[in-house]
């Protein structure tokens, strides 16, 4: 079974897990869990600025920070890279103690404090070698919009009791408490109103 890298190189995903005999990406619930929802977090990872980069100019300089190119680490807990700062990471993570926090959601935490504190590779320190096949035969990512049209294609919502999840008990008259119809109408909600689904 071939490995791909998709948007971002260093997360790889089976190819037959992920993209269909057509070659275009499999719809979402085809997918298995752990690379859907790398899939699903990488679309937002993509033309993220470099981690290093970032801490070296800051928010107020983003503009000069390189995009990354590389990720590495477990959704949410992940390390941003671009090519000339890919090195630093390596040297964290082979020298440095970067290893004992694999897995974990800090992973990307302890590298970023690594860096602040003034740490990076030493002159000359190789990288890893990428060995790209055929980048261009791979589809591009959906973007966000796109994959949350996916989610919500077959999505039918429960229920959810708030009571019985901070451990009360719902009253027997709980179904009186509920809005009507007209009283949701009358209210002041407006249920029309689209909020950013991209925070």
């Amino acid at each position: 079974m071939a490995k791909v890298s998709i948007g971002l190189r260093g997360w790889r995903f089976d190819e037959e897990e992920i993209i269909s005999e057509d070659g275009e990406l499999k719809p979402l619930e085809e997918i298995p869990e752990e690379p859907r929802e790398r899939l699903v977090r990488l679309v937002g990872l993509v033309e993220e600025p470099c981690d290093v980069c970032y801490l070296e100019y800051g928010e107020e300089e983003v503009h000069r920070s390189k995009e990354a190119e590389i990720v590495y680490g477990e959704p949410g807990g992940e390390v941003l890279l671009c090519p000339d700062h890919e090195p630093d990471f390596i040297y964290w993570f082979r020298e440095a103690g970067g290893s004992d926090h694999k897995g974990s959601q800090e992973f990307g935490d302890r590298f970023h404090e690594w860096v602040a504190a003034g740490n990076e590779a030493p002159d000359g320190y190789a990288s890893v070698e990428h060995v790209e096949e055929d980048p261009d035969g791979l589809p591009d990512l959906p973007d966000q919009h796109e994959i949350q049209k996916r989610l919500e294609e077959d999505f039918e919502g429960d229920r959810i009791d708030i009571r019985a999840l901070a451990g009360e008990k719902p009253a027997e008259d709980a179904e009186d408490d509920r809005l009507t119809e007209e009283e949701l109408s009358d209210s002041d909600v407006d249920l029309s109103t689209e909020y950013p689904s991209n925070r």
